[in-house]
C-alpha cells in the first residue's frame, strides 16, 4: 500500500464530524454557563448586596475555582467532549488550560516542572490578548484623540 492509498483509507474510515450538531451543543452548553452566571450575578447581588461590578468579579473567581477543581479531578475533560466550545471558550477553558499544565508537569518540581510549563497553553492567549489590546487602545486613540 502506497502513501496516497493509505490517505485515501484514512480519509474513508476517519468519522465523519456533525459541524451543525455541535455548534447547537456549543451554543445551549456556553448559553446554559452564561444562565448560571446571571443566576449567580442576581444572587450575589441581592442576598450579599454587591454591586454588578463586584458581583462579576465573583463570578469569574468561582467560574475560575470550579473549572480548576473539575479539572483536577478529571471531569471537565468528559465535559468538553459533550459540550465543545461551548465549555471551553468562556473563562473556564482558560482556567482548564493553566490547571492541566500545572497537573501534567507537577512531578518535574515546582522550578523546572510548574515554573516552565504553567503557562505553557494560556501563554499564547495572554501574549496576542496584551497585543491586541495594545493595538486596539492605540486605534482607539488615534481615532478618537
Amino acid at each position: 500500500m502506497n502513501k496516497d492509498e493509505y490517505q485515501k483509507l484514512v480519509k474513508q474510515l476517519t468519522p465523519k464530524e456533525n459541524r451543525v450538531r455541535n455548534a447547537f451543543v456549543a451554543f445551549l452548553g456556553g448559553g446554559l454557563i452564561g444562565f448560571l452566571g446571571q443566576v449567580i450575578i442576581t444572587i450575589l447581588m441581592q442576598n450579599f448586596g454587591l454591586s454588578m461590578v463586584e458581583a462579576s468579579s465573583w463570578l469569574c473567581l468561582i467560574l475560575i475555582a470550579f473549572a480548576s477543581i473539575s479539572t483536577a479531578l478529571g471531569f471537565f475533560d468528559e465535559w468538553v467532549t459533550r459540550v465543545k466550545a461551548g465549555l471551553i471558550i468562556p473563562t473556564t477553558g482558560f482556567a482548564h488550560s493553566i490547571t492541566s499544565a500545572a497537573l501534567d508537569y507537577k512531578r518535574d518540581g515546582f522550578i523546572t516542572g510548574l515554573g516552565a510549563n504553567f503557562f505553557k497553553l494560556a501563554g499564547s492567549v495572554i501574549l496576542y490578548g496584551i497585543i491586541s489590546a495594545f493595538f486596539f487602545s492605540l486605534l482607539g486613540v488615534i481615532i478618537y484623540g
